[in-house]
C-alpha cells in the first residue's frame, strides 16, 4: 500500500470570465504522506489557495474547470467526483480550516448549530450525542467554558477563539488528512503560537496529516516535516524542511529565504524580490521566475526548465542542469586563464 494519503499529479486548473480565459494553476505536482505535516509556501497570486480548495472540491462550478491531472486521495481519483461524492468525503476524510474563521462561521447561527451539520451529515448521532461530542472537541482545542460556548454566537468570540472553533469543526469526523490555509492570518503572535502548537498536538493525537499553506517561512520552520514552494501557479521546488533552509536552490525561494528579518541586522533596509507575481495571462514561455530572477540568462526566457533531482530535493531551475552548470565552469576557468 501506498504511504502517500494524498498525491496531486499535473493539475492544471482553468478559470473563465466571460470569453476570457486564464490558467492559475500549471502543471503542479506533490504529495502528502501519512502522518507527515507538509507545508506549501508563496507569496499572494502563487495559486497555494486554488490548489487547496481543487482538493476540497470547492472550485466555482460554472467559472472553473480541471483541464488535467488527478487528485488522488488514498489512491481514488477525486478530481472529478459529483458534488453528491463529494460530500461524503468533504468533512469527513478531508476537512480544511479556511483563512478567516469570522468570515467561515455563520453569524445567525450559534457554534453548536454550525459545529452539529458534519455530525448529521457523517454519524448517525442522537441530538444529546451529537452536544457531547461537540463539547468535547471544543475542550479539545482549549477553549474554556465550552458548555456555554455551544450556545453563543461567533461575534461574542475573539478571534483565537473563533479560530478554535474551526479548528474544532475541522476535527469533529476525524479526517485523515487536514488543509489549514493560513490559519494564524490576522492573530496576534502570541495566539499564533497557541494555534501551532494545538495543530501539532491533534495532529499527532488523531493520526492524521496536514497539508498547512502558509507565506510565513517561520511558521514552516516549527511545524513542517516537508516543503512545497509555488510561484505563479507550478511547483518550482521541493524538500525536506532543514535541506531547504539549509541549501535552497531555486532563485525564489533563495529571495524568500533573504527577506526574512534577522536579528544581526536590525538597522539594514530589509530585502525584497524585485517585481511582482505575475497573471496568468502574462505568462509565457521559458521559466515563470525569470523576470525577477537576478541570475536569469538567454535559456530561462526561451524554454521552460523540467524538475531537476537531487535525491529528495527538487528544483525547476536552469541552474540546476548539470549541462548548464558544466558550461558555466568552463567559462569561469576561461576568464580565470585569460
Amino acid at each position: 500500500m501506498s504511504d502517500k494519503v494524498l498525491q496531486v499529479n499535473d493539475l492544471r486548473i482553468r478559470f473563465r470570465n466571460g470569453k476570457e480565459t486564464s490558467q492559475p494553476i500549471r502543471g503542479v505536482n506533490f504529495h502528502v504522506k501519512k502522518g507527515e505535516t507538509l507545508g506549501i509556501v508563496g507569496e499572494s497570486g502563487c495559486g497555494k489557495s486554488v490548489t487547496s480548495l481543487s482538493v476540497m472540491g470547492l472550485l466555482p462550478i460554472k467559472t472553473s474547470e480541471i483541464v488535467s491531472g488527478e487528485i488522488l486521495f488514498n489512491n481514488r481519483d477525486i478530481s472529478r467526483l459529483k458534488e453528491k461524492e463529494y460530500r461524503k468525503l468533504r468533512g469527513n476524510e478531508i476537512s480544511m480550516i479556511f483563512q478567516e474563521p469570522m468570515t467561515s462561521l455563520n453569524p445567525v447561527f450559534t457554534i453548536g448549530e454550525q459545529l452539529s451539520e458534519p455530525l448529521r451529515q457523517h454519524k448517525k448521532m442522537s441530538k444529546s450525542e451529537i452536544r457531547n461530542n461537540i463539547i468535547a472537541v471544543l475542550k479539545q482545542v482549549g477553549l474554556p467554558r465550552a458548555e456555554q460556548i455551544i450556545d453563543e454566537y461567533p461575534h461574542q468570540l475573539s478571534g483565537g477563539m473563533r479560530q478554535r472553533v474551526m479548528i474544532s469543526l475541522a476535527l469533529l469526523c476525524h479526517p485523515k488528512l487536514m488543509i489549514a490555509d493560513e490559519p494564524t492570518t490576522a492573530l496576534d503572535v502570541t495566539i499564533q503560537a497557541q494555534i501551532l502548537e494545538l495543530l501539532k498536538e491533534i495532529k499527532v493525537k488523531n493520526e492524521m496529516s496536514l497539508m498547512l499553506i502558509t507565506h510565513d517561512l517561520s511558521v514552516v520552520a516549527e511545524m513542517c516535516d516537508r516543503v512545497v514552494v509555488m510561484y505563479a501557479g507550478e511547483v518550482v521546488e521541493e524538500a525536506e524542511v532543514n535541506e531547504l533552509f539549509d541549501r535552497p536552490l531555486h532563485p525564489y525561494t533563495q529571495g524568500l529565504m533573504k527577506s526574512l528579518p534577522s536579528n544581526n541586522e536590525r538597522k539594514s533596509k530589509l530585502f525584497s524580490i524585485d517585481g511582482q507575481v505575475p497573471k496568468p495571462s502574462e505568462i509565457g514561455e521559458g521559466c515563470v521566475f525569470a523576470n525577477r530572477c537576478p541570475f536569469a540568462f538567454e535559456k530561462c526566457f526561451a524554454e521552460t526548465p523540467p524538475a531537476f533531482n537531487r535525491g529528495k530535493h527538487i528544483s525547476k531551475c536552469w541552474l540546476q542542469d548539470p549541462a548548464v552548470k558544466e558550461v558555466m565552469q568552463n567559462e569561469e576557468r576561461s576568464i580565470v586563464n585569460s
